[in-house]
């Protein structure tokens, strides 16, 4: 298989993967919807729970404007390459 057809083929799956996500997403608010107010139900063997989490974390951007010293003195910098298909 050549380049090109392998990326040809990667592009092929990467669009098959996008209608699967929005279909995905799109189920994923009816049962949201079905569901109604509560944060978990039973459906034959299934169970679905659709409830709020609390999480904290840190306002960089803040901390930056705040304390730029303190950010520049603890930050890492990495590198990393990206791969895209245009």
């Amino acid at each position: 298989m050549t380049l090109q057809e392998k990326i040809r083929e990667y592009r092929e799956y990467q669009r098959m993967k996008e209608e699967v996500d929005a279909h995905l997403d799109a189920l994923k608010l009816d049962i949201i919807s079905d569901m109604g107010e509560a944060e978990e139900v039973t459906a034959g063997e299934y169970k679905v729970k659709y409830k709020a989490v609390t999480s904290s974390r840190l306002d960089t951007t803040a901390l930056k404007n705040t304390l730029p010293d303190v950010v520049a003195r603890f930050m890492l910098n990495s590198t990393t390459r990206r791969f895209s298909v245009a």
